[in-house]
């Protein structure tokens, strides 16, 4: 699933009257822009990591800022891997297949919290 903006992120994620949310079947791993409108993708990852329902889920900043700031923020906020864009097309479509083949093949992710579930 690809979301157009933070809130369509968490929308999808969480879920809310027009959206059914992610968290029944949720995502195996989650690569975040940071430059994202309406919602910034350092608050996204904030709410994710702060859910427990939500917080054992790889997160993937893939994003075209190389400031330190932002390096740091993601990390102290949670995310897993921190992952500049290569501006090359091609180049850009190889990381994207090698980070696939390693969060989705190789990495053993931690099982969801026991209270993982929606409570209506």
């Amino acid at each position: 699933v690809i979301a157009r903006d933070g809130a369509e992120a968490l929308d999808f994620i969480f879920g809310t009257e027009s959206v059914s949310g992610a968290l029944e079947d949720p995502p195996r791993v989650i690569l975040l822009d940071l430059n994202l409108p309406k919602i910034g993708g350092l608050e996204v990852l904030r709410q994710l990591k702060g859910d427990t329902r939500t917080r054992t889920i790889p997160v993937v900043v893939m994003t075209s800022s190389a400031e330190e700031s932002d390096l740091l923020d993601s990390y102290q906020l949670g995310a897993n891997s921190y992952v500049v864009k290569p501006v090359d097309f091609e180049e850009y479509t190889e990381v994207v297949r090698v980070l696939g083949r390693y969060w989705l093949l190789c990495n053993k992710t931690a099982p969801s919290a026991p209270d993982n579930t929606l409570q209506a």
